[in-house]
């Protein structure tokens, strides 16, 4: 029986594992902990949840055994005269000290932390993401002539065929969108958020950014996204009816590609989409035939 369990055990989480490889920035069946880091920030905060476990687990443990023994060494029954001890000088320096230094080795690495997010490097691209009810709108904004907008909103399941959008691991139900951001890998995105109607929030979970859109108002935030793929987020402050379909889709590509795709979209937005997925495809098949010529 056990050797079954354990065998279980091992099979669910080789799925889940497949899983999650397989479909990298988006959410996955029984996730419980964060998306893979697609970003050095999201890498800084997954190592501080977990330095942050090795302080909850031992505290929660602790108290719960201090609870336990509470119950049953000082319950009615077997403590019939209760103390009267008003004062215990060792336990009130304890209990004061103790958090305290708990707290400190807390609060440095989460300063580190939000150093780090608030001190973006040089932003190579800049993006206006503005908030609307109930979708995004984008503005790549640059020098000259170098301008590009464009909305972005949910895929209708009646319009996946139409936009070559079939696949449901690579574009999920409620998560596709029709046009997605488009930002090459390794470049630093500036991102100014806002909105147009009511209180919004951008959120990439992947790429640990999460940034309310308040209307007349400009926040900041950035991002550089360390490897190429399709990444979703979701508005994440309650606009109204449907908060929940207006998604968030970017895609990191090659610098190469990224060039050839904004220089085709101010002509040819839907057009310049599906060279790049036809160009994506391609790599993707050209990897697969290397990869089976090496076995």
């Amino acid at each position: 029986m056990k050797s079954k369990l354990v065998a279980a055990v091992a099979a669910f989480s080789a799925a889940m594992a497949e899983t999650a490889l397989a479909a990298p920035g988006q959410p996955v069946d029984w996730q419980i902990r964060f998306q893979d880091a697609a970003s050095g920030i999201m890498e800084q905060i997954i190592a501080f949840e977990i330095y942050t476990l090795w302080f909850i687990i031992p505290i929660t443990l602790l108290v719960l055994a201090l609870l336990a023994y509470v119950i049953v060494r000082f319950r009615q029954s077997a403590n019939p005269v209760p103390s009267r001890t008003s004062h215990n000088t060792m336990i009130e320096v304890v209990w004061t000290l103790a958090p305290v230094f708990i707290l400190l080795f807390l609060a440095f690495p989460s300063f580190n932390l939000l150093t780090a997010q608030y001190t973006p490097p040089p932003a190579d691209i800049t993006l206006k993401a503005t908030g609307y009810q109930w979708y995004w709108g984008f503005e790549y904004q640059g020098e000259d002539d170098s301008e590009l907008s464009f909305d972005s909103l949910m895929l209708a399941d009646a319009d996946r065929a139409d936009a070559g959008k079939e696949d449901l691991a690579d574009y999920p139900r409620l998560l596709a969108v029709d046009n997605e951001v488009v930002v090459p890998v390794g470049k630093t995105v500036r991102v100014l958020v806002t909105a147009a109607d009511v209180i919004h929030a951008f959120a990439l979970p992947s790429f640990g950014v999460k940034m309310d859109a308040v209307p007349g108002r400009l926040n900041e935030t950035w991002f550089n996204a360390t490897r190429e793929g399709l990444y979703y987020g979701q508005c994440s402050e309650l606009c109204g009816k449907d908060h929940a379909y207006m998604p968030i889709a970017i895609r990191v590509v090659s610098e190469e590609q990224y060039n050839t795709w904004f220089a085709a979209a101010a002509d040819d937005l839907e057009g310049a989409n599906q060279n790049l997925m036809a160009a994506i495809a391609a790599d993707a098949k050209s990897v697969d035939v290397a990869a089976n010529s090496a076995e």
